[in-house]
């Protein structure tokens, strides 16, 4: 990690549909562009990504996507409508952002929900993709939706039948993250705040056996993040990303071209490795790096070789 750097550059870009989008540019205005793609969906980027890049070798562009971080509304009013929240709208806005600051072609860098913002980006634009690095490797399949939030419930059956428990006993054997949707959005703050609370363990309890990496990574912020955290989580991922199943992994030959390092934990119980090998498969010009003592959260190898990746990338 390189030392603390603070924006040299930043604003809210106006999406032309009651939406606006913070971004921030750090580094060296003549560097090489690198856009960081934040995870979640709902996360927002934090400062430490910022450090991930050589400063004076990248142009470090960060945004929080849509009701999100300091992108507004925000997602903690429940008033603030998701409807116009999708992976497409996601795809323009970062379309929209390179325009604005004038980029030709950048690097992008993120992970987990990242990786499939990433990955739908640049199988609509590859020619303006320079390179990729991708960790924690998801396409945000059903199939992989429904192993993150019942299958891995497998080895953690006391903690996802409490997850279970959290809705309405009439949504148990149904759809649990559209139930958990309606729940985080509903006008009663008691409600709202139990479902957050709920869907924030069960996250925690997938990651609860990294022992190199961030435990209760997912609870531990803020109440108003935590909260715009699971409405959009519990959105997008009730609607499968708004994705055709598969399609990203069927169109990754549309990243004929772009090099890509793809960094993934052997041990991430919530997002298999499985995943990045596929990806791998399909993608000539994609490394595949398994790190060995890494969950989805991280470690410090982990970090060692995402450093690796950027630092070949800037030459």
């Amino acid at each position: 990690m390189f030392p603390p750097i603070e924006p040299y550059d930043h604003g809210h870009l106006d999406t032309g549909d009651g939406h606006l989008v913070y971004w921030e540019v750090c580094g060296n205005p003549e560097g090489k562009p690198a856009l960081v793609v934040h995870g979640g969906p709902g996360s927002g980027c934090g400062p430490g990504s910022r450090r991930r890049f050589d400063p004076e070798r990248y142009r470090i562009i960060l945004f929080d996507q849509r009701n999100c971080g300091r992108s507004l509304p925000h997602a903690s009013d429940p008033a603030a409508d998701l409807s116009t929240n999708t992976t497409h709208h996601l795809i323009a806005d970062m379309e929209r952002l390179r325009e604005h600051l004038g980029v030709d072609t950048w690097l992008l860098y993120g992970g987990s929900w990242g990786s499939t913002l990433m990955l739908a980006y640049a199988e609509t634009h590859p020619e303006r993709v320079s390179e990729m690095v991708i960790t924690g490797v998801t396409m945000t399949r059903r199939s992989e939706i429904d192993w993150l939030y019942r299958g891995v419930g497998r080895f953690f059956p006391e903690q996802w039948q409490r997850f279970r428990e959290g809705v309405p006993e009439a949504d148990r054997d149904g759809d649990l993250l559209a139930a958990y949707a309606r729940l985080v959005s509903d006008p009663d703050p008691a409600v709202r705040e139990k479902a957050t609370h709920d869907w924030l363990a069960w996250e925690d309890a997938v990651i609860s056996l990294e022992v190199n990496g961030t435990p209760n990574a997912y609870s531990d912020r803020p109440d108003a993040s935590r909260l715009a955290f699971v409405r959009i989580c519990s959105h997008y991922f009730s609607n499968a990303a708004w994705l055709e199943e598969g399609v990203l992994l069927r169109d990754a030959h549309r990243l004929a071209g772009i090099p890509g390092v793809l960094i993934h934990g052997r041990f991430d119980l919530g997002g298999p490795l499985e995943n990045a090998w596929q990806l791998a498969q399909a993608w000539p010009d994609a490394r595949l790096v398994v790190v060995p003592d890494s969950g989805h959260t991280g470690s410090e190898t982990m970090h060692k070789e995402i450093a690796a990746a950027l630092a070949e990338f800037a030459q």
